[in-house]
């Protein structure tokens, strides 16, 4: 468990973490001291406020708020209005403590988001997960300072996991199945808790809510950029909790925590982007101004990578602990990465030229493929961290190092264990042309199915299905020209794990 307690800090005027430089937690009364009570919304008017404020999600994605509520209340009025809200408070990341300081320090700032939603709403009880013992205590102690009246409101522990804070996996923790992704995409406004439409965000979103509700829009605009008002919450390296208008320098969120932009700062968590020093100097807190380099806040960690570390040391030790945290149901993620994180272990060891050339290749190979976003992730941390240390990763493979030991800087939990499985054998009869025949129809992969059997490539063509370097198809989706679609039927009733179909 990852006991780590966040350090705050905040740029003038602090919002979500108003109060805590008197007190290390505001109960229910120093809450409303310092907050005042919450207004009543209608879903409409919830609506139009986080449109007005163009609140987003606070847990990656950024997708705008307004857009979920609206779709619950459409999926709600099909069935008969009942529905859920879900504050997912599951960080599983270790480079991230945002949620974890406002469910340990204001927590009742984040149940009134909640409760403001499901009112709106109508919906039947607010859940929220998270996996820290400590935050469940805490949240526990608010929910016990409102008493009973108003919408049920609970808090489950989930595991803590990398993949167990990503919404189908919260959905699954908090109803006592494993928390691990959806084998296929499945939105919880159409169906999440008990099978209901459910309105599941970030912690941070439904905090943003409750001072937005109070304020009103204007009010809350004043603050932070046109286009992107309001605060936003950052970790910066791997314990001090920021609150910050956006707009504000990235340097000088760093000076503020005493900190320097070292050798590069990686933006985003560990399937975000490292950020090189012209453009640490440049970049704003802002989406667009990270949108100009490649990169995006996502959950909000900000990890300075200093002088005196291994950047490549660094890489292995997070693609080790990445390749850990897989929910092992496909095998471009679990058989995948660790063979990633060992080709990595390779450059780190001295392996020449060549065994740079199997990074590349591992990352290739789970792009794209998986059941859920990790391998993505995965893949484009590596990808980054080629692209920013292209020397350093050439320097090792080559035998003679960088220098540096490794610091362990970027936070990882106490108790990970590394990982180091033998990469799967390359597959020289892998292809990466294809033919094009007028395809009419699609063939499709479901992750969550597939087991590597291979049988499918015995039965298609090159042109239209091959193995990747891990034995598994190398592609979610083949286009199948007419002429073949017999074999591809042949194929997707041939596959003893019923992993593939067919779809026009």
């Amino acid at each position: 468990m990852i006991t780590t307690k966040p350090r705050l800090a905040c740029v003038d005027p602090p919002r979500l973490l108003a109060g805590l430089d008197e007190v290390y937690r505001l109960d229910r009364v120093g809450h409303l001291t310092v907050h005042g009570t919450m207004p009543a919304l209608r879903a409409d008017e919830l609506v139009a406020l986080a449109e007005n404020i163009d609140l987003r999600g606070r847990g990656g994605a950024g997708f705008p708020f307004a857009k979920k509520v609206q779709a619950v209340v459409e999926s709600a009025g099909r069935r008969e209005g009942r529905c859920t809200v879900v504050v997912n408070g599951s960080e599983g990341e270790p480079s991230c403590l945002k949620d974890t300081a406002l469910l340990l320090h204001t927590p009742h700032l984040v149940i009134d988001g909640a409760v403001l939603a499901a009112e709106a709403l109508g919906a039947e009880e607010v859940a929220i997960a998270v996996h820290r013992q400590d935050v469940e205590e805490s949240v526990a102690a608010a929910i016990a300072e409102r008493g009973p009246s108003g919408v049920p409101v609970g808090v489950s522990r989930t595991p803590d996991r990398f993949v167990a804070g990503e919404g189908g996996a919260v959905i699954n923790g908090i109803s006592g199945a494993p928390a691990i992704p959806n084998g296929r995409k499945i939105r919880t406004s159409d169906s999440g808790l008990s099978g209901l439409p459910t309105l599941l965000s970030n912690t941070e979103t439904f905090a943003q809510l409750a001072v937005a509700a109070r304020m009103g829009a204007l009010p809350y605009r004043s603050v932070g950029l046109p286009t992107e008002p309001g605060t936003t919450l950052l970790t910066v390296g791997g314990k001090y909790v920021m609150e910050t208008p956006t707009g504000v320098p990235l340097t000088y969120v760093l000076e503020l925590c005493g900190l320097t932009p070292g050798q590069a700062i990686l933006v985003g968590g560990y399937h975000g982007k490292w950020l090189d020093p012209k453009s640490i100097n440049a970049a704003t807190i802002s989406r667009e101004s990270m949108k100009k380099y490649g990169a995006r806040l996502g959950a909000g960690a900000v990890l300075p990578l200093p002088e005196n570390t291994c950047p490549l040391g660094e890489t292995a030790r997070i693609a080790r602990w990445l390749a850990a945290e897989t929910a092992g149901q496909c095998g471009p993620c679990f058989i995948g990465l660790p063979a990633l994180a060992d080709a990595i272990g390779q450059v780190e060891r001295g392996g020449g030229q060549s065994s740079i050339d199997n990074v590349r290749a591992y990352v290739n190979s789970v792009k794209k493929r998986g059941a859920c976003s990790h391998p993505d992730g995965t893949a484009g941390f590596v990808t980054t961290a080629l692209d920013a240390f292209p020397e350093e990763f050439e320097a090792h493979a080559l035998g003679a190092g960088c220098g540096r030991p490794t610091m362990g800087v970027l936070p990882l939990p106490e108790d990970a264990l590394p990982l180091a499985l033998p990469p799967a054998p390359l597959n020289p009869a892998a292809r990466d042309e294809r033919r094009q025949r007028g395809p009419t129809e699609k063939l499709l992969v479901d992750w969550s199915l597939c087991q590597g059997h291979g049988l499918c490539a015995d039965i298609l063509p090159p042109e239209v299905l091959t193995l990747g370097i891990d034995g598994y198809p190398s592609s979610a989706t083949m286009e199948v020209p007419r002429q073949l679609r017999a074999q591809a039927v042949r194929a997707v009733r041939r596959c003893p794990a019923l992993a593939l179909r067919i779809e026009e």
